[in-house]
Parts: structure tokens; sequence; C-alpha cells
């Protein structure tokens, strides 16, 4: 199938927008549907990109639309596709820039379900493949009865490859983790699962589902690419996004008992017996160890879950509670307990907005495996989260909450664009406690003990608080404090007596040290954090 047969298909209407005649002649080796903005590691030489253009924003519209398409380029993509119905059309700078790198670029009006495209060019690649390369009569009637009853991915699985001599398939996330695979299939090890979208082994299909976060989305996998027909590759990912998007609804209908649980914890001094009865609503059973964790992706979360929908409206599935959009951190959340636990989590919201998991602990060395794989589904996306000490009993889970919250705090602070994990426990110097502080706090803590020496900015100020730098990582020392400033020794006693005068401190003693320090590393100008980052140590 060429360009120009996708083009005039006139049941998908889309728009030709920028091509020259050669280019529309090229014949497209497959689909693939993405919103990252460097989508690179997911395209293969050929295939048709489909983008609802999530990842541009008018305010750097230009260098996001020139980052994307020469992503394309060098991935050598026949055609970008691009949704209309997020930004009303296609922008200006991304036809452009599509004409700078000599992509072909056509608009997808906001009527037009992405899976249209795909399966108009799938099975346009492979329609004339004979009935015996589809799934049975038999196996698509057993099929619709097991979605009809909600069955599990793995029950699919094995009555779609029932019939195909003891094929091996796997349904892998997008993390890496298996949901399910057939008899005698060899286990995946994550890392590896994780990167079957992007590889060349084997088969791989993806199950396209909407309104699900980046990080919960399933692969079909076969080892063999031969052991099965695409077409028949395809039928099966229909049958198992129905039974994602049954899993999906299930989960909104625990989502409000999850809420509930999230409200009890946020507040000091909840009953025991409530945070109990609270558990065993969401499944989970009051011994512990239970570990939690908090996650958010700031201000940006809101406009991030309007767009993960390819095809249409970002509205989350109905639950006891009524629809509500699933946020990018509690998919996040949900795809990471699914991981570290295998019995049940509660994942919801905290009064305040913050997504927030409760499951069985599997030890904080399983976490620190597992969310490297979680954010590497959406890198684009600043995910920050926080965990602290496991919460042995069910009256210390206010105490995990309060933990997890201060990490995430920390993690904001410390990589403030940059998806991460802090975990409290290793919150263990002054300097890594102090970024769960939050900034307003950690700069009128340090001008209040600074001073003048902060709040006055000229040369004289800026030696003295250097001055002041050195003399504290020198321990106090006068002599090493002047070698390391290249100064006489009776310099730095005069130095350190108008730091004294300014600050009201004396340095001789070791509580006002620690406060000086504890000031220096506060400060609002990012000094204090980068100093945090690189491990400054001891006053």
């Amino acid at each position: 199938m060429h360009v120009e047969h996708l083009l005039q298909d006139e049941s998908l209407g889309l728009r030709l927008l920028w091509a020259e005649n050669p280019l529309l002649r090229r014949e497209i080796s497959g689909v693939t549907v993405t919103d990252l903005e460097d989508p690179a590691r997911f395209v293969r030489p050929g295939e048709a990109v489909l983008s609802g253009l999530v990842w541009w924003r008018p305010e750097s519209g230009r260098d996001t639309a020139e980052r994307f398409v020469a992503a394309l380029r060098n991935a050598d993509a026949a055609v970008l596709l691009a949704g209309e119905e997020t930004h009303g059309a296609v922008p200006g700078d991304l036809v452009d820039a599509c004409a700078r790198h000599g992509v072909p670029v056509a608009g997808v009006p906001a009527h037009i379900m992405f899976r249209a495209i795909t399966e108009t060019v799938y099975l346009r690649q492979w329609g004339e493949l004979s009935r015996r390369h589809a799934l049975p009569d038999a196996i698509r009637s057993g099929l619709h009865r097991l979605v009809a009853r909600g069955a599990a991915a793995d029950e699919i699985l094995a009555t779609a490859f029932a019939h195909l001599g003891g094929s091996t398939a796997y349904v892998v996330s997008a993390t890496g983790r298996t949901v399910a695979a057939t008899d005698g299939a060899p286990a995946l090890p994550a890392d590896r699962a994780a990167a079957l979208p992007a590889g060349d082994t084997g088969a791989t299909v993806p199950v396209e589902t909407d309104s699900l976060s980046p990080y919960e989305r399933w692969y079909l996998h076969l080892p063999d690419a031969d052991a099965a027909p695409p077409r028949l590759l395809h039928e099966i990912a229909a049958f198992l996004r129905h039974c994602q998007e049954s899993q999906a609804r299930h989960r909104a209908a625990r989502r409000p008992a999850a809420d509930r649980l999230g409200a009890l914890l946020a507040a000091p001094g909840a009953e025991p017996s409530a945070v109990r009865a609270a558990l065993d609503a969401c499944g989970l059973t009051a011994e512990g160890p239970h570990r939690v964790l908090v996650a958010d992706t700031g201000a940006r979360d809101e406009g991030l879950a309007d767009g993960l929908r390819h095809d249409g409206p970002a509205a989350g599935p109905q639950g006891a509670g009524g629809p509500r959009r699933e946020r990018p951190a509690e998919g996040a959340l949900a795809e990471a307990a699914a991981h570290a636990a295998a019995g049940p989590a509660a994942v919801g919201r905290l009064p305040d907005g913050v997504a927030f998991a409760v499951f069985p602990d599997m030890g904080p060395a399983t976490l620190a495996d597992i969310w490297p794989l979680v954010t590497a589904c959406a890198p684009d996306i600043p995910l920050h989260a926080g965990t602290g000490s496991p919460a042995h009993e069910a009256q210390h889970l206010t105490h995990a909450v309060a933990e997890a919250r201060y990490a995430l705090a920390s993690a904001r602070t410390t990589a403030p664009h940059t998806p991460s994990l802090t975990d409290a426990t290793t919150l263990t110097t002054l300097g890594t406690l102090l970024t769960g502080v939050p900034a307003e706090v950690r700069t009128a803590y340090s001008r209040a003990v600074l001073g003048p020496l902060l709040t006055t900015v000229n040369a004289s100020t800026a030696a003295l608080l250097h001055t002041l730098e050195t003399f504290l990582a020198h321990d106090g020392s006068w002599a090493r404090t002047a070698e390391a400033l290249h100064l006489h020794v009776n310099t730095v006693h005069y130095r350190v007596q108008r730091i004294e005068h300014f600050t009201g401190r004396d340095l001789s003693r070791l509580s006002d040290r620690l406060d000086l320090w504890a000031a220096l590393l506060c400060r609002p100008d990012g000094s204090g954090a980068a100093a945090t980052t690189a491990g400054a140590g001891r006053p």
C-alpha cells in the first residue's frame, strides 16, 4: 500500500497538507501511533505515523515541531497523519517543519478514529489472505463469550492460540510487565519485554485502547513472526482491547473506595479501625507491610490527561463515582503497583489531587528497578514520585503517606524537569533532607538567616558568601580556608567577623554553623539545590 492509496480512501477523509509527488508513491510498511515529543525509537522505516499532537505547545510550537519532524525523518517515516481534534487544526509550524524535512503530512479529521486508519492499512496489506489464516468461527465465538464475562487476558490468549498448535505468545505492557502468556512460554525479563515494541524480533502488535495513560498500553507479541499472519494477530488484539477496557472499568468502580482511603490517610489522627475498614473495601488486608507510593506530573498533569486519547475526548471509564479523567500519574502508579505486587492495590487520589497507591510491600529494591521502566514509557512527562518506609500496621499508613509526600517534594526539587523517584529513607544528609521542605519555606529561612549577605547584591557580599561557604566546607579551619581562597589568614578572620556581624551568628559555635550551612543550602537562586545534588556534605 502506498501513501497515495491511503490519501485516496474517501472513507477516511484525510487532507493532504504537504507532499512531493515522488513521496506519495512510497510504500507503507506499517503504522505507529505516538504522542511522544521524540518518537524516533518507536518508528520503523516506511511506517505511517499517527499523532494526536498532544506534545505540541503553542508557546514553543516551532521548536517542538522541528524536533518531532526531525525524529520522523531520521527514523525514515513514510508519512505523518496529524489529528486535528486536539488543536482544531494541524499547526502551521508542523506543516512547515514537514516541508523542510521532506516528510509528507496530512490532517486527520476529528471524527475519524485512528483505529480506522490502522485497520485500513493492515487490511489492505493482508486482505488477500484466505479465511484459514483468520480466527476460526468457533474460536471467535468463544472469545466473544470470554470478553462478555470479563475474562482475564491469559484466558483470552490461551483460547485465541489453542488452534495453532503450541505457538508461544505474550501480552506485555509498555513497562515490560508480562500481562499474560501462553502455556509453556519462557519468562520474559521486564527490560527485554519493554523493548519489544521498538525491536525487530518477532511480531509485535499494539492493543489500541482509549482513555489510558501511556504507561498502561499493551502489546501482543509472538517471538516467531511466521507463527501467525498479521490479520489474525490484529483480530486477537481487538479482543484484548475489550479485555483491557473491562479492567479499566473495574478499576474505575473501585476508585471511590481508594479515594476514601486516601482521604483517611491524609488526615492526621485517623482511627485505626476506620483505616482497616477502608483497606478492606479496597481488597487489601490490614496486616502489613504495605508500601505507599505517591506521584504527580505537576501543573501539566490535567493538560496531559486531556490529550491522552487518540480518537476522541479524554473521558475516563465510568465507575461508581461517575466519569472522571485518568491522570497520567494514576496510570503510572497502577502499572508500578501491578509490577510490584501480585495481589490487589488501591490507586486513587489524595484530597489535594496527588495520586497515590497502597500495595503489599515487596522491598525497596523492587520499586527502584520498576520506576525507570515506567517513566521510560513517556520520558517527556516530568513524572515525580515519592515513597517511604513500609507500614507494618494499618495505623502506620498515615505516617507512610507523610513520608512519601515529603519524598515527592524532594524529587520535584532535585529534578524538576526529569522523571524521578525519591525514597524518604535515603534522605540521610542535611542537604537531601532540606530538598523536601517547600521552596517558599526554604527561601524565607535562607533570607532570614543570611540577611544582608543575600539581599544586598554586590562584590563585597558575594566575597563574604564565598568565604562562608569555603570556611564551613573546611570545618572552620582558618588556615585551610585561607589556602583555598588564596588569602592571608588575617583577611579570612576579618571576613568571618563581617559575616558574624551581618548574620548575628557566632561561627565558633556548632549550632550557628549548622544554621548558616542550612541557609546556604536553601538559597533561592538554586545554588543550594545544586550543592545538595552534588552531594555537598557537612559544615
